[in-house]
């Protein structure tokens, strides 16, 4: 892409543009040593230290021990080890997902119920949130896993995850504890996280959505579980197959550069400045009668909401026609998830009860650290003029 053309891309939940400078740095590293870390001579053990500086890296960047992270293909193989495991119980129990989660979750706990598995979607409220009330209502006695994201890849909702781990434990006393899995695959350098609070048992994280490359991701577990899936045993058992070592510095190197940590001013600053253009960019479309801000309440409370994402919808203009209509000018949004841009569903606003024809015409601007106050005011500018051509 050109440098206009990434100035104008406003679809960071879907990807990042990836940072030229940390591929390039781990892809000179991995040449020079490219062994497979399995491999016990001299090239295996070179690529081998690689991989577990670039393991330390990730855990001194989320403030976690090295040795509860695991290298993944992505965050949707981090979410399914987690959910997976639960199939070696020798007896069948309940599965709890909110209603809100992504598709990588969503889609995989429902096959759950051709194991004998009981699935529950916990509902969400009508600004998005899945409240611990809501996670402590449905869990029952045979509850084995609960997933709620830290944060919603479509509204921006942040998630009370910390509130979730705590009402888990404490519905639990005196009984068997569900394990409680987070997807942060839309938090990791988007909001401060505490990875290491006592409850979250597991997490999902992906390196392509902060500047890293595709095809790698990481797992955090507090506790090992026993993988589904089988092989050579590499990551432990837990995730079997050759390891990337590439992708693996460079995700260490992303997290490094982009987490959001008081080890990291420059990325606090960075959030701090995102949360002020945000505030300005909600407030701008909130002002105008063919703009409707998705939640509705976020308008006033702001803070409940990543920087980084606004669902919004336009008056008479479908989502799809308000994308055709701003890439036709060199401005590039979504209508949602990237993975389920070809379905016509909208589940996440459907949860939370948002009209047919507001779903409809709902569209995701989504933004990251390299994203400039002047092209977010260009494009406001660029979106009144396609709104007003459809409304008068």
């Amino acid at each position: 892409m050109t440098k206009e053309q990434t100035e104008h891309y406003f679809d960071w939940a879907a990807t990042s543009p990836c940072d030229a400078d940390i591929l390039r740095k781990s892809l000179e590293e991995t040449i020079e040593k490219w062994g497979n870390p399995s491999s016990l001579h001299e090239a295996g053990k070179e690529a081998k230290e690689l991989l577990e500086e670039a393991r330390k890296r990730c855990a001194d960047s989320l403030g976690v021990p090295k040795e509860k992270l695991y290298f993944t293909s992505g965050g949707t193989e981090s979410d399914h080890i987690p959910l997976l495991s639960v199939i070696n119980r020798p007896q069948k129990g309940h599965v709890l997902f909110s209603s809100i989660e992504h598709p990588a979750i969503r889609e995989q706990a429902l096959e759950l119920k051709k194991c004998g598995f009981t699935v529950e979607a916990i509902p969400a409220d009508k600004n998005g949130i899945i409240t611990a009330e809501a996670v402590t209502a449905a869990l029952k006695p045979e509850t084995v896993i609960v997933c709620v994201m830290a944060v919603n890849n479509e509204t921006g909702a942040i998630q009370p995850i910390y509130e979730i781990a705590d009402a888990i434990t404490k519905a639990s006393q005196g009984k068997r504890r569900p394990k409680f899995h987070v997807d942060c695959v839309q938090a990791a350098g988007k909001i401060p996280l505490n990875l290491s609070y006592k409850g979250i048992d597991s997490a999902a994280f992906s390196a392509h959505k902060i500047c890293g490359p595709r095809g790698i991701g990481l797992l955090y577990l507090a506790d090992p579980v026993e993988a589904f899936l089988k092989g050579g045993g590499q990551e432990k058992s837990i995730r079997s197959g050759t390891e990337n070592v590439y992708g693996a510095l460079a995700l260490s190197f992303c997290l490094e550069k982009y987490l959001i940590r008081d080890a990291n001013p420059q990325a606090k600053e960075r959030y701090n400045a995102q949360i002020e253009y945000t505030k300005k960019f909600v407030d701008t479309l909130s002002k105008n009668d063919w703009c409707t801000i998705l939640p509705y309440s976020r308008i006033e409370s702001e803070e409940n909401y990543s920087p980084w994402v606004v669902q919004a919808a336009f008056k008479n203009i479908p989502g799809q026609v308000m994308l055709r209509a701003l890439d036709n000018e060199g401005f590039y949004i979504s209508t949602g998830s990237a993975c389920s841009s070809r379905k016509n569903s909208r589940p996440v606003l459907e949860a939370m009860h948002i009209t047919a024809k507001e779903s409809e015409n709902a569209v995701r601007f989504s933004f990251g650290p390299h994203t400039t106050e002047s092209a977010m005011n260009e494009l406001l500018n660029k979106v009144a003029e396609i709104a007003k051509k459809f409304n008068g």
